[in-house]
């Protein structure tokens, strides 16, 4: 509520935006009440082994049986791989953008930063499937199997190349720009002042910069709880590239599933098997819970840095 002293033109300007915050918020409400509604009889029938079986058993004249561990896993693994890739390119590409690059080109190259972070997610797929999985299984996966095989996350012989490891290196190239986004505009808002105090006490150029980037560490954190939250639900892309496998490996050479994927795969034949559409529901609560924690925190982490400037 606004304070009394505040003109009374201002506080109808602020009450006619509070419909609108509002409305907001209980479609908010209203998605999340209506998928945990619809998905109910599938967490009734399988409770929470639900969510640590790995099997996929639909049937036609009964209820099948079902568990969303293998999709649930390649979630989780995809998108951690993405974020550790996208990270070093993330921060790298911010301070070359605020640092090193001229003046006249900082705008432009922020400009198709963020083209580039709203690009469309079947065109990263189709790049993806195509020329991405072909590189990465002759030049990374079997070199990598061929060499160093004994370790369990390389120990799988790479086949089509579509696996946990081309879904998250294409979620890494699709999560980069928006990544980069998001710290290139908190290392452009600490104040010029703060920049004078790191370069004073600096013997060399790098290490103001590290200065710097330790100013903004809570928005570095933040970038990566978003970028890991909307990885997590990247869906046509990754389908094309993750192998579409109902296995649960170490191996990041493996084919494996993923929860988005899953429910774009299936939910168009879901209603001639009993069940299926509501275990596919319950997938979605699943990516909602995640999402809605993961963007909560990224945005408190956020918050921590709006003292700068």
């Amino acid at each position: 509520m606004p304070p009394r002293s505040v003109p009374r033109e201002d506080r109808l300007f602020y009450f006619s935006l509070v419909p609108f915050a509002y409305i907001i918020i209980a479609a908010l409400l209203l998605l999340a009440l209506s998928i945990t509604w619809k998905a109910l009889p599938a967490l009734e029938a399988y409770g929470i082994d639900l969510f640590l079986r790995n099997v996929w058993a639909p049937r036609e004249d009964s209820p099948g049986d079902y568990g969303l561990l293998a999709a649930i896993y390649g979630t989780l693994v995809s998108a951690f791989i993405a974020v550790v890739l996208a990270l070093p390119l993330s921060v790298s590409l911010a301070i070359a953008v605020e640092e090193l690059a001229p003046k006249p080109l900082r705008g432009a190259i922020a400009f198709l930063n963020d083209v580039a972070a709203g690009f469309p997610t079947i065109a990263f797929g189709l790049w993806g499937v195509e020329y991405l999985v072909p590189f990465l299984r002759d030049y990374v996966m079997r070199p990598l199997y061929s060499s160093i095989g004994f370790l369990p996350t390389f120990s799988c012989e790479p086949l089509s190349g579509a696996s946990l490891l081309a879904a998250g290196t294409l979620l890494a190239f699709m999560v980069t720009p928006f990544m980069t986004a998001l710290i290139r505009e908190a290392y452009a808002s600490v104040p010029f002042h703060l920049r004078e105090a790191a370069a004073s006490v600096s013997s060399a150029w790098y290490q103001e910069v590290l200065l710097v980037l330790g100013m903004i560490k809570p928005a570095i954190v933040a970038a990566l709880l978003l970028g890991y939250g909307r990885a997590a639900g990247e869906t046509v892309a990754v389908s094309l590239v993750v192998g579409n496998s109902f296995n649960v490996s170490l191996c990041l050479f493996a084919p494996s599933y993923t929860v988005s994927a899953l429910i774009a795969n299936q939910f168009g034949n879901a209603t001639y098997y009993p069940l299926m559409p509501e275990v596919l529901f319950a997938g979605g609560v699943f990516l909602f819970v995640i999402g809605l924690v993961i963007n909560w925190m990224g945005v408190r982490m956020i918050e921590r840095v709006r003292w700068v400037g």
